[in-house]
């Protein structure tokens, strides 16, 4: 089973992703910051994706990026937010996200997208990186 590890500071937002990401037959692990889910892979926590939104207290979803990609460099990372600035989406990529996903995002879209992350990585050994990354909104998947 793969584990996905959601890093959001909403608790709504976190329930409603796993409730999802758990009928699709994942294993979840949630964080509500940055700095939770670092101490979560520092006790050993090894996902196969990261979900994290880029707005949150403590330690953003960039910083997070940045920090997980100089940790486990090939696991893949989906910046989930309401936040479309390009100018983040740009820094996401260049600290090694795999793409980016505008809420609201619905069940069966995220877990394609999931999916698809996942499985490209599997078959290639490594995550989608800067020259991969691409919104992957409701409907377009990074080639």
């Amino acid at each position: 089973m793969d584990r996905i590890l959601v890093v959001d500071d909403s608790a709504m937002m976190v329930m409603n992703l796993q409730s999802v990401l758990s009928i699709g037959g994942f294993e979840v692990h949630t964080a509500r910051d940055g700095n939770q889910a670092l101490a979560l892979l520092d006790a050993g926590l090894r996902p196969d994706l990261i979900l994290t939104d880029i707005i949150m207290p403590n330690m953003d979803g960039i910083v997070l990026t940045k920090l997980v990609k100089a940790r486990l460099p090939d696991t893949p990372i989906l910046i989930l937010t309401t936040d479309g600035q390009r100018y983040r989406r740009e820094r996401a990529a260049e600290y090694g996200a795999s793409g980016w996903l505008v809420k609201p995002v619905t069940g069966s879209d995220l877990l394609r997208v999931v999916r698809h992350v996942i499985d490209t990585a599997r078959e290639t050994g490594e995550a989608i990186g800067p020259s991969g990354f691409a919104e992957l909104g409701q409907a377009e998947v990074a080639p």
